[in-house]
């Protein structure tokens, strides 16, 4: 069965789908010998000959990795001059994988690691309505009805930022934590949110994505996802 070239490229693992038609666009990518620059161009896996910079591409079988990305870490596999990506965390064989979405080098927290397109276009797209829920530890007072300016939407810059729900989780005289959701994760959104209200987020963990829960999961640690979190994640009820 014929697909996408993108989602080829995305599959076989050498770059997510939205850097996959980058490379086709650039035109680095040939097929049974001719450079394709066409993104709805269609390729049989199991026949056609795929090049990318030259060198064959083959599908692989798929990895799908939950990880506890410590501060200091970028989640990126393209920039050279990154003293510290999250790749470094994984075993040797394993550094080809991207991650889906990003955390900032400041934020920790869970982050799956994958060489599945699929997966990473249905856990990052905002029609699909994965929810991914943050602790903040904020530098000063954060009350409700600061969470609720937050639910119905916050214009900084050209971004109208949101969360879909927040709670405050212990409120000290000069801290408060709080959790938050997301349903699109917006570059550094929540620091961007509290910054609009003139307050600094100390501390931003990723606890959970969809139905999967960062647990006891150490800093730097990983796993691999059960089939059965595979199936919750991308079926949910």
């Amino acid at each position: 069965m014929k697909i996408r070239l993108q989602k080829f490229l995305a599959d076989a693992g050498v770059a997510s789908r939205r850097a996959a038609e980058t490379v086709i666009l650039d035109g680095r990518v040939s097929v049974n010998g001719s450079v394709i620059r066409t993104l709805g161009t269609r390729v049989e896996p199991d026949q056609d000959r795929v090049l990318l910079d030259g060198q064959p591409v083959r599908t692989r079988r798929k990895h799908h990795i939950a990880l506890n990305k410590p501060v200091g870490y970028i989640c990126t596999r393209e920039d050279p001059h990154a003293a510290r990506k999250v790749g470094d965390l994984l075993p040797a064989e394993w550094r080809h994988l991207y991650p889906v979405g990003r955390l900032d080098r400041e934020s920790e927290g869970l982050i799956f690691l994958t060489n599945d397109g699929e997966f990473c276009l249905r856990l990052t797209h905002p029609r699909y309505g994965i929810t991914k829920r943050y602790l903040a530890t904020v530098a000063g007072r954060v009350d409700v009805a600061m969470l609720e300016r937050f639910r119905k939407g916050i214009v900084c810059g050209e971004d109208q930022l949101r969360i879909l729900r927040g709670r405050v989780v212990s409120s000290h005289p000069n801290v408060t934590i709080v959790e938050l959701d997301l349903a699109e994760g917006r570059y550094r959104e929540i620091r961007r949110l509290f910054e609009s209200q003139g307050l600094e987020v100390e501390r931003l963990v990723r606890t959970q994505i969809g139905p999967i829960k960062l647990g006891e999961l150490r800093p730097g640690r990983w796993r691999t996802l059960t089939p059965g979190e595979l199936k919750t994640l991308l079926n949910p009820l």
